[in-house]
């Protein structure tokens, strides 16, 4: 089974970046922790900062990718072509939002996903183990 994990745009600053609401695991850790529970599980673990780059990483998973897990960050609120990039590849390529923060408990904003939609689920407010629980998710959707 192979996975592509998709980290949107400043989740390369995990660990520093706002602790109190993301935590202080970096991304690194968070593949690492995914790598180790799940050594069965080919994981591609990708982050930009670009939502051309997401998009186009998601519309070449059909054939190449199981699953996707996808924490799209700021773009949740924001891209529709994040979604209709998940919409098109939903029949054969399920994915699975994950967030680290409660995204409900912070501002107005944030409580609306656009891209929740194009999702078969969505987990959030675990910081990075819900990143473990979206894998173990997704594997069993998979599976069954």
């Amino acid at each position: 089974m192979k996975i592509l994990v998709l980290n949107g745009p400043n989740l390369n600053l995990l660990g520093t970046r706002e602790p109190k609401i993301y935590g202080r695991e970096t991304l690194a850790d968070i593949e690492a922790d995914m790598r180790s529970l799940f050594p069965e599980v080919e994981i591609d673990f990708r982050q930009s900062n670009s939502e051309a780059d997401l998009i186009t990483w998601i519309g070449e998973t059909r054939g190449q990718f199981d699953g996707i897990i996808i924490n799209p960050a700021a773009l949740t609120h924001t891209s529709l072509g994040v979604c209709d990039a998940l919409k098109a590849v939903a029949d054969v390529v399920p994915a699975v939002e994950i967030h680290l923060s409660n995204t409900h408990t912070r501002e107005e904003i944030r409580h609306k996903s656009l891209t929740a939609p194009a999702c078969v689920g969505q987990i959030m407010g675990f910081q990075g183990f819900g990143y473990t629980l979206a894998l173990r998710a997704l594997v069993n959707k998979l599976k069954s």
